[in-house]
């Protein structure tokens, strides 16, 4: 069975994951720090902005996985979720360098909770609603 919505976002998440690695690398080698953050607030947003983004994004694609299986046709609204889901984890990764509140940041942080909430309790209701 092959999986659409699944493996567009998953090789879409893997582009967003190297992308907010070379960032990492990039401040990395501008601010000369080898290992760790060094102490420097520009490195340690950067590691913050990737590691938070590996923080969610597995559960997302698994949700989308699992809702996927789980549907009988490819619903446009998992479409529409995950692309939304995937734009704002970008948001987050730039907001990350704007400063405390930046708000791309807010705005990536409100999407991925909402994304995880909406399918998170969809992915339960499945079974007793039907897909």
């Amino acid at each position: 069975m092959i999986l659409p919505i699944t493996l567009t976002i998953a090789g879409a998440a893997a582009l967003i994951n190297l992308w907010l690695m070379v960032r990492v690398g990039q401040v990395r080698t501008s601010e000369k720090v080898s290992v760790g953050d060094g102490g420097n607030e520009k490195v340690l947003r950067r590691m913050r902005a990737h590691s938070n983004y590996i923080e969610s994004a597995p559960f997302i694609l698994f949700l989308v996985g699992v809702i996927e299986l789980a549907s009988t046709t490819s619903p446009t609204w998992l479409w529409i979720v995950s692309g939304i889901y995937l734009l704002g984890r970008v948001a987050h990764g730039i907001g990350m360098d704007d400063g405390k509140f930046g708000k791309g940041r807010m705005i990536g942080t409100i999407v991925t909770m909402l994304a995880l909430l909406g399918l998170g309790v969809y992915a339960i209701a499945i079974p007793y609603i039907g897909a």
